[in-house]
């Protein structure tokens, strides 16, 4: 073995004709291939560097016959990196494939096929399924692990060559395997391919979840890893059988291997919606905060992607950590992102036992020196004093200290969310407008501006000098953003109704009215202007009611996600979507989504919250129109997918018909294509026939906002940490 640091010398820049006459010298006199060996070593450096040396791709190949693994493999991670852009030169390489995948070595072997698996040209596909076949029944398990992505390799490839080749039926009994490691490699690979939206349906029924938690224990940590994730692709057809590999699994939760950790909590999860036993939810819930806890003393970028996904299932299982909010209280030197993880955090697991010590920590954020910490602190008191009534008081006497420290970007965001506790608590802290009013000097920014305004105009009759303030706010009023001004016309309106004697309120509701409607170009502004100028013309006393209409208190419904869609996403767990509380297929190009599947096991609530997942239809066929223009052909027809279930026996897996028992489907065999009435062909009209003309498109038709539609949607906010 060389030592390290040893080839070091080989990471310098080099010519092609350098390396070109370096190997062809090395085929006089280089018994021992060593030679050859430092040209390789030189050319695969230069590779890694960036440097082109596909040039050198023939003289390269011919040092494939050399009989030194250490040689193969360097002249084989050549052809991964250029063998797909010579297709031309390729089939000279196909020979020495078709012998190294029969040599006696088990390491050539699997070299060989890994290697073709990486090229996929059509000639050496083509190659690689006969050898692949043989490979997957192998002696040795390397071959048959390394066969098994390849498999998935050859997927992506060409889809129905691996599928009329039988090559999903190999895998399936793969995972029968008596080695962990060709087990956790067979189910690597059936994941890949049922992630594709083309792809067959992988789905596991008992006894083949049972034999791979067999295997679970025997497994690297990354085979460990895709077993566990595999097993969301099991559906419990009975509250037991979720408890009993909940209670098998659970052990996993000890790991040292963050990845192993969110990967076991993400199953235990799911299997909670099919138990119906509330002391092992309990149970289950109490053993998964430790693990999180521990996950924080990794470093930021660890704890980031923790406290993401602990974001995520407080909102479902609050019991988990509703006891450790000190946890989330920010150290020094932690980075922004991780603070303002942790703030939102703290605020979800506030209640009125701990509500004390949270709102000291947060009073204590808000004298830190990064300004958007500093926002989000003050902002997160009075999210606090809106969610727990019993701490609004002290949010209230907090918030107030920190308006008479006089600092513009602290006393805007006190405004901010002293506007939403009045709505909460209404009659109840109106005494601190006065306080509010004096510092409206500071308020310089459109949202803060905004709240004030709404304060002014919503508690005019309250403010004696209401109409001098909202005066002072309308010497800028052409110059402000939209959202001020909207809300600049709304409180002068309240204004006149409030006091609809005053000469002053009636000036100053012409003058904005005027503005509104001639001098503005914002269409959203100038209609709400003609809608309060024709209500005030025609009955101010009924415009007063609705403008003053009673408005219905602010809660903290709004914080929490949806329940179905949050389901969705802890079945992302541990992956970019629990970062981004996004579905993957909503920023990953093909990815399929996940979601809890219906059976007799599922628990009450989370059926009534299920979400139905529909898979991707392939696009309808070939529109034909009547009428002059070139004839264009038809598109072959698209085989279905063989259905393929997991536990049948090989020798009779086509005849078996029971629909049930079959867990690897066909894509489309889930949903069929709605029939389409067509309406009969109107000769008077040239555009009759093309009712169908747009039917790629139906995807974004339009439809109206119902619940349906509307389910797992929110504000923006939602998606981001406040």
């Amino acid at each position: 073995m060389a030592q390290a640091g040893q080839d070091a010398k080989f990471f310098q820049r080099g010519k092609i004709e350098e390396f070109r006459a370096e190997l062809q010298a090395a085929e006089t006199k280089d018994k021992k291939y060593v030679k050859r060996k430092i040209a390789l070593k030189k050319i695969v450096a230069n590779i890694t560097m960036g440097n082109d040396m596909s040039p050198l791709f023939t003289d390269v190949v011919q040092c494939l016959g050399t009989p030194l693994l250490e040689i193969k493999k360097m002249v084989y991670l050549f052809l991964v990196s250029y063998g797909r852009s010579k297709p031309d030169q390729i089939h000279l390489v196909i020979p020495n494939f078709l012998q190294d995948c029969n040599d006696r070595n088990p390491l050539i072997r699997a070299l060989a096929i890994r290697t073709m698996s990486y090229i996929p040209i059509p000639v050496v596909t083509e190659a690689l399924s006969e050898n692949l076949r043989h490979c997957l029944k192998d002696r040795d398990a390397y071959v048959r692990k390394t066969a098994a992505i390849c498999v998935a390799k050859l997927y992506t490839a060409d889809p129905r060559r691996a599928e009329k080749g039988g090559f999903v039926e190999m895998l399936r009994d793969l995972m029968l395997d008596s080695n962990a490691t060709v087990i956790a490699n067979a189910v690597a690979a059936l994941s890949e391919i049922g992630d594709r939206q083309d792809g067959v349906i992988f789905k596991l029924n008992l006894t083949t979840a049972n034999k791979l938690l067999a295997a679970l224990g025997e497994s690297s940590e990354w085979g460990q890893i895709y077993i566990l994730d595999s097993l969301l692709r099991y559906v419990p057809e009975q509250h037991s059988d979720a408890q009993t590999m909940a209670e098998r699994i659970i052990v996993q939760l000890q790991h040292a291997n963050s990845a192993v950790v969110l990967t076991t909590i993400k199953v235990l999860l799911y299997l909670m919606n099919y138990m119906e036993d509330r002391r092992l939810i309990d149970y289950c819930c109490k053993k998964m905060g430790p693990p999180l806890v521990t996950l924080l003393s990794s470093g930021p970028e660890v704890q980031y992607v923790a406290l993401r996904n602990i974001l995520l299932i407080i909102q479902r299982r609050p019991a988990v950590l509703k006891n450790d909010v000190k946890v989330f209280f920010c150290k020094y030197n932690d980075p922004i992102y991780v603070k303002l993880a942790k703030l939102e955090i703290m605020y979800r697991l506030a209640r009125a036992e701990n509500a004390p010590e949270v709102l000291a920590e947060l009073q204590e954020y808000a004298s830190e020196v990064d300004l958007d910490f500093v926002r989000k602190a003050v902002r997160s008191i009075g999210r606090l004093a809106i969610k727990v009534e019993a701490a609004a008081d002290s949010c209230i006497q907090a918030l107030l200290n920190l308006i008479e420290t006089k600092v513009s970007y602290v006393v805007q965001e006190a405004v901010i969310v002293i506007k939403d506790i009045f709505r909460r608590y209404p009659g109840k802290y109106e005494g601190i407008i006065p306080t509010l009013c004096e510092n409206l000097d500071l308020l310089d920014e459109p949202e803060s501006k905004a709240a004030m305004v709404w304060i002014l105009g919503q508690f005019a009759n309250r403010i004696d000098n209401a109409d001098e303030l909202l005066d002072d706010l309308l010497y800028t009023f052409l110059d402000e953003s939209v959202e001020v001004q909207l809300a600049l016309l709304t409180a002068s309106v309240k204004l006149f109704i409030y006091k609809s004697k005053s000469d002053t309120a009636k000036d100053l509701v012409h003058k904005v009215l005027k503005w509104a409607t001639e001098e503005v170009d914002n269409p959203d502004l100038r209609d709400r202007g003609f809608m309060y100028w024709r209500m005030l013309a025609i009955n101010p006393a009924v415009a007063g009611e609705i403008v003053l209409a009673e408005k219905p208190a602010i809660t903290t419904d709004s914080d929490r996600m949806d329940r179905g869609a949050l389901d969705q996403l802890l079945l992302h767990t541990g992956t970019l979507g629990s970062i981004y509380h996004k579905n993957p297929e909503t920023f990953i190009r093909n990815a399929t989504g996940k979601a809890l599947i219906d059976s007799p096991a599922l628990n009450t609530h989370s059926r009534a919250a299920l979400v139905p997942l529909t898979r991707a239809q392939l696009p309808p066929t070939a529109i034909s129109i009547p009428g002059p223009g070139p004839s264009e052909p038809r598109p072959d027809t698209v085989e279905p997918t063989s259905l393929v279930p997991l536990d049948a026996d090989p020798e009779h897996e086509s005849t078996d018909a029971d629909a049930e028992a079959e867990t690897i489907d066909d894509a489309g065999s889930d949903d069929e294509e709605p029939t389409v009435r067509r309406r009969p062909h109107d000769s008077s009209d040239p555009y009759s026939n093309l009712d169908s003309a747009f039917g790629n498109y139906m995807a974004d038709e339009p439809r109206p906002m119902t619940a349906g539609n509307h389910r797992g949607r929110h504000n923006d906010e939602d998606d981001l940490l406040f």
